[in-house]
């Protein structure tokens, strides 16, 4: 028992201000759910089944869409979740519920922490204690938001550009952090070709794009790299 408030006490410090901020930012998406016409118990719905920020604004921009394009899309959008298992310490996590929903519940933020905290410590209670915490945050702002615009019919201008915000400004600390700007100039290219295209699947064919010129890029840096090693 003791080990478990431990766990709980060391899961809220990790996690605290990113389910903070979670929380903000679901509010935001309860409020756009609702500002699209959609009742406001889809926002706790998306939050709680899908719980992926990302594809859950996407959700709700597509709505109406053809479902074999909202698959694909969520499945460009979402696909890097794969990669994830690779590294992140499910091996810590005991019991098969527990694991299931570790791996349900592996967004972004959850597999930043895990990975960057020390191996010492880190339990499996602490991992899936921290991803309930944002994954309550999460639902609450979303449920908040909608309530709220759905009680008194808030509009907020421009309201789903906050997750385009969201990443510019990740974007911009990577490279920043990594001083390599090749790969945002690359995405920019991508969207202004998908834009002249398809202006109308624009989101669609950019992520196609930029998915394969980032395979092509990595296939030629694979190429090179012997010839520079030889030298």
């Amino acid at each position: 028992m003791l080990d478990d408030r431990a766990d709980l006490r060391h899961a809220a410090r990790d996690v605290g201000p990113v389910a903070a901020g979670m929380f903000l930012l679901g509010t935001s998406f309860g409020l756009l759910v609702v500002g699209s016409g959609l009742a406001w118990w889809w926002a706790p719905a998306f939050s709680g089944i899908v719980f992926a920020g990302s594809a859950e604004f996407l959700l709700v921009a597509v709505v109406g869409t053809p479902l074999a394009t909202v698959a694909v899309t969520t499945l460009l959008v979402n696909g890097r979740h794969a990669f994830y298992g690779l590294s992140f310490p499910l091996h810590r996590v005991r019991g098969r519920f527990a694991r299931g929903y570790a791996v349900f519940a592996l967004i972004d933020e959850a597999y930043a922490l895990a990975t960057s905290r020390p191996s010492d410590g880190l339990t499996g209670r602490r991992i899936v204690a921290g991803q309930v915490i944002m994954h309550v945050s999460w639902v609450a702002g979303g449920l908040t938001g909608a309530l709220a615009g759905d009680r008194f019919s808030l509009q907020v201008p421009a309201l789903e550009f906050v997750f385009t915000a969201l990443f510019v400004v990740l974007a911009t600390e990577a490279v920043r952090a990594g001083r390599e700007a090749t790969g945002p100039l690359l995405a920019v290219a991508c969207a202004l070709v998908a834009r002249l295209v398809a202006p109308g699947e624009m989101l669609l064919v950019a992520l196609g794009l930029f998915v394969g010129v980032l395979l092509v890029r990595h296939r030629l840096s694979d190429r090179r790299e012997p010839a520079g090693a030889q030298h």
